[in-house]
């Protein structure tokens, strides 16, 4: 972390960002995953919030006192690790201007401001509630950057151009807004993945010197929330799969489960994603057993593996699409050019959309 990063972590208190109740990621212990109550428990609350852990601070796009999480955590603030390795990817130095997209509780937009002061920094919140919050947290530590409710998708042309824009959730396509209210030479700063899993990487794009493209690699896997108009609707099974196994075809893979991944950050399940387009799946492996499915995302197609330890996994597969050959030959690619981490991949986004490619924009990854 460079001086200035540090100086504005040591002046700007994560606890003062965050409210009297939330949820440790993956909390065990004492909490076994329910609520921190400060009011309750005052030194936990302070413990938690002291650690490099994510904490949801809302459910289901609305703040409720129950004390009872909801179905979707849609809130949080970010592990502190993750926050200041992203602001040292920003690249950002006093006098520049950025763009912030995901205001949340107020902390990065507070870290931000302590740094660069608050005329400098930007920040859109599509939530007014969580708006609202992080105003009053922000004028209590003495620090106004502009805190606007709207829709981060779009930016806020009324600041641009900015020289950095930096996102705080997750995103299946990156608009090319951003792009176009960027300097030439500046950087957007943002966690991109695909729908096949819920994991991230952060893409640090570079504005070309026309403005017509930014490009750059992953610098490493992350997990956010997702932007709530890019929210993947979860398939239900049974539009899918309205008799087993109906007419699906049957085959067998010598592919075991525990290549696929198993959730950890950075492995096959993010990279799988870049090569199996409109495909959300599920994976429980275990003992050298498990179970996979996978649906498509513009038709009726499915896969369904099962494993039995000690044997071959039983393939089937249904619809105009086999999900399942699409995957396996996309591990088998990832294998063959070295099982490559996602560092190795980057993102070229213009008018057009966005591409992946790997170690070089000119190597493009198929989707």
């Amino acid at each position: 972390m460079s001086p200035g990063w540090a100086e504005a972590f040591d002046a700007v208190d994560r606890a003062a960002f965050l409210p009297d109740r939330f949820w440790p990621h993956g909390a065990t212990g004492e909490t076994g995953g329910t609520a921190v109550d400060r009011r309750a428990d005052p030194d936990t609350w302070y413990r938690w919030a002291d650690s490099d852990t994510a904490l949801t601070t809302q459910w289901d796009d609305a703040t409720a006192d129950t004390g009872v999480p909801g179905e979707v955590s849609t809130s949080s603030s970010s592990m502190p690790s993750v926050v200041a390795s992203m602001l040292r990817d920003l690249d950002v130095r006093p006098g520049m201007r950025v763009l912030e997209v995901g205001t949340g509780t107020g902390w990065s937009s507070a870290l931000l401001a302590a740094r660069l002061g608050g005329d400098a920094v930007t920040s859109v919140e599509v939530d007014p509630v969580l708006a609202e919050q992080a105003r009053r947290r922000l004028d209590a530590v003495g620090l106004h950057p502009h805190v606007i409710v709207g829709d981060g998708l779009l930016g806020h042309p009324g600041g641009a151009p900015y020289d950095r824009v930096v996102v705080t959730c997750g995103l299946r396509q990156v608009p090319y807004a951003w792009v176009e209210q960027t300097r030439p030479g500046g950087i957007v700063l943002a966690p991109w993945g695909t729908d096949y899993s819920p994991q991230d990487a952060v893409a640090r794009l570079v504005v070309s010197e026309d403005g017509a493209s930014a490009a750059g690699r992953f610098t490493g896997p992350v997990q956010f929330m997702k932007a709530r108009s890019q929210r993947l609707v979860w398939p239900r099974h049974d539009e899918y799969v309205r008799e087993w196994p109906g007419e699906a075809v049957g085959s067998a893979t010598e592919l075991a489960a525990e290549e696929l991944g198993g959730g950890g950050f950075g492995g096959p399940e993010l990279l799988l994603g870049l090569m199996v387009p409109a495909c959300a799946h599920s994976l429980r492996a275990q003992d050298g057993g498990g179970i996979a499915w996978f649906y498509g995302l513009d038709d009726r197609s499915w896969a369904a593996v099962r494993w039995e330890p000690g044997a071959p996994g039983e393939v089937w597969q249904s619809g105009p699409r086999r999900l399942w050959d699409e995957v396996e030959a996309a591990w088998r690619w990832w294998a063959e050019q070295g099982r490559p981490g996602v560092e190795r991949f980057g993102l070229t986004v213009d008018a057009s959309g966005h591409r992946v490619w790997l170690d070089a924009p000119g190597n493009r990854v198929a989707r």
